[in-house]
Order: C-alpha cells, then structure tokens, then sequence
C-alpha cells in the first residue's frame, strides 16, 4: 500500500503504477462519487496535474487526465460540473503543503514538457503555478517518494507530450482506455424508458406508454448488438435536451429529434441522472471499443464508422488539441476511407 492523501469526499493512494481513488459514500458526497465508488488510474493515463485555490478556504488538487484514456471522461465530453469531476481531490488550505507535495510527485512521473523550464517542465513560480518542485524526495511530514525502480519509465507512451489543458500544447490521444469503465448502474429509467446493457453484448430500450412518442411505440422495443455500433452521444440531464443516443455503425438516417429516435432515449423530470446515465454510457462506450480492436482495412470502413471517427476528431479540434492543419489533412484521410 503506497501513500495516501485524504481530501473531501475522495483519498488518493500512490502506488507503484497508479493512482488510486478512492470515494466516500456519505450523504454528502456527490452521488456520482458514490457510484463510482473506487477507480485505479495508471500513471500513462495521466496528462497533467494542477493545484489551484478552491472554493471557501480549498485548495483542488486535479489530474488530468490523457484524451481518450477514461471510457467516463469520453463519454463526459467536458459536461461534468467540476463538482462531479472525479479527478478533483479538494482539500483544507492547512493541507496545502502537502498537496504541493503529491503534486510534484505526480509530475515527475509525466514526461517533462518540451521547451519548458522549472518543476516536471513547468517552468517557475508561486504555489499555485504548478511549479516549484520540492528539493530532494523525503516530502513533507516524512513521507516517502512515489517512485520505485522504474519510476522514470512509467510514462514513457507519452513519448514526452505536452500538457492539453495548460499552454503547453497537446497529448496525443490515447490509443485505448487506460483506465476501467464503471462496472454499474448498467441499467436506469429514462424519461421514456428503461435502458439496459448486459455488460458485454447487447444494449435494451423498453418504451415506458406515459413518455415515449409515437414513433417509438411504433418501432417497438429496442435490442442493440454493441457489435453493430460505433459510438454513443451522452448529453447531460443538467442540459436542455439531455439523452444517450446509441450511434449505428452503418450511419443510415435517423431522426434529428432523440425523442423521435428508437435508439435514442432521452432525460428531464428527474430521469436520466449523471450519476445514473453517464456510467451506463461509459461501460457501453468501453464495450464498443473493445470489441472494435481489431483493425480495419483501409477502405473498408462503414460510413458510420468514419461519421464517428470524424466527429471524435472534431471534438479534439474544439478542444485545441488538434490543428486546423492535422484536423483538415486527417479529415480528408478518413473520408477517403469510404
């Protein structure tokens, strides 16, 4: 058992290869901590780590972590509120020094930034910039480092990429999740039906006859094959229009509506929480990539396939993570693939 640093609702404890998070499952706690329950994030699925002042005498420790290592972050696509945000360990300002501490443990574990001076390649400054690296690796209160024999290889995919939330630049994407899909609710109540995933295989929509439309109750109830999807589209209860849509691999039409659409099922009046919907999302988006690992002909790609890649790559781009120059050049490569 390696270190441990216990902060609000949530403790981090410092293996060897990963981080481990731990949640509580108080009344306080935000209920989607207490789903989660626990989560193991490898050190190579990490990008960054900041600390920053909080709210009402806080300090927030965050993990970054890399574009597409967490099946939950994809799924997220940046909607969670940073007080669901699962790689947020908050903590009292007397703890500060120890949190500087753990931070610049965890940097040393990330490739340094190209170009960039100071601490884990981020330069010089005050507590909060991420920047001054404590001298020497006894840390404070007498705790030992984070590291082991092969502290220094631990991250070396990253291939020294740079931060792709701070000015830094971007990581590559991860080539596959890194880090485990949550292993439940795999089944919660939409506000027109009841969605369901066997964990492996296959994805159900039951039509509730008080909220799903006519043209639901028209196609019947739903059984989708992961196999033949290539993605999924979670938007936020918290939003207008909030629902999980289920993308087909074969990109045929589909109604623009999700209320109109029999593979979409939609939230609102308390149905379709996050805390509810965005596991199930993230274990099915695991359970399509996974079965999805196998690599594909050039030229062979269903159209679907290629509309999800495209959309992916487009939301990287929004991010800043992508160029105008890689976003173009790349898009023409995948539409070259149908």
């Amino acid at each position: 058992m390696g270190d441990v640093l216990a902060g609000i609702h949530a403790a981090w404890e410092f293996e060897s290869d990963a981080l481990v998070i731990r949640f509580e499952r108080g009344i306080r706690t935000p209920k989607l901590y207490q789903v989660l329950r626990e989560r193991r994030v490898p050190y190579e699925a990490l990008a960054s780590v900041t600390l920053t002042p909080g709210k009402r005498g806080t300090v927030v420790l965050h993990a970054v972590p890399r574009p597409g290592a967490d099946p939950l972050m994809e799924a997220a696509a940046g909607q969670l509120k940073e007080s669901s945000d699962p790689y947020r360990l908050v903590l009292p300002t007397d703890r500060e020094t120890l949190a500087e501490y753990y931070r610049d443990e965890l940097r040393a574990l990330l490739p340094p930034e190209p170009g960039a001076a100071g601490a884990a390649g981020h330069g010089a400054g005050g507590p909060y910039d991420g920047l001054d690296a404590l001298d020497g690796h006894g840390g404070p209160d007498g705790h030992g480092g984070l590291g082991g024999p092969d502290r220094g290889g631990v991250l070396d995919a990253l291939g020294g990429a740079e931060d792709p939330y701070g000015a830094g630049g971007a990581v590559a994407p991860a080539e596959r999740f890194l880090v485990a899909p949550p292993s439940g609710p795999l089944s919660f109540k939409a506000y027109d039906g009841k969605a369901s995933f066997d964990g492996r295989a296959e994805v159900s929509f039951r039509w509730f006859w008080t909220g799903a439309s006519s043209e639901k109750w028209k196609a019947g109830d739903q059984t989708f094959s992961v196999r033949d999807l290539c993605g999924i589209e979670w938007r936020s209860p918290d939003v207008f229009d909030g629902h999980l849509r289920l993308l087909a691999r074969d990109g045929g039409p589909r109604p623009t509506q999700p209320d109109h659409d029999p593979a979409s099922v939609v939230f609102g009046l308390g149905y379709g929480l996050v805390h509810e919907s965005l596991p199930f999302a993230a274990a099915v988006l695991a359970a399509i990539r996974s079965s999805d690992r196998a690599p594909v002909p050039v030229g062979s790609r269903t159209p679907g396939a290629v509309a999800e890649r495209i959309r992916h790559l487009g939301e990287l781009h929004r991010a800043g993570l992508v160029t105008d120059e890689e976003f173009s050049t790349k898009k023409a490569e995948l539409l070259a693939e149908l």
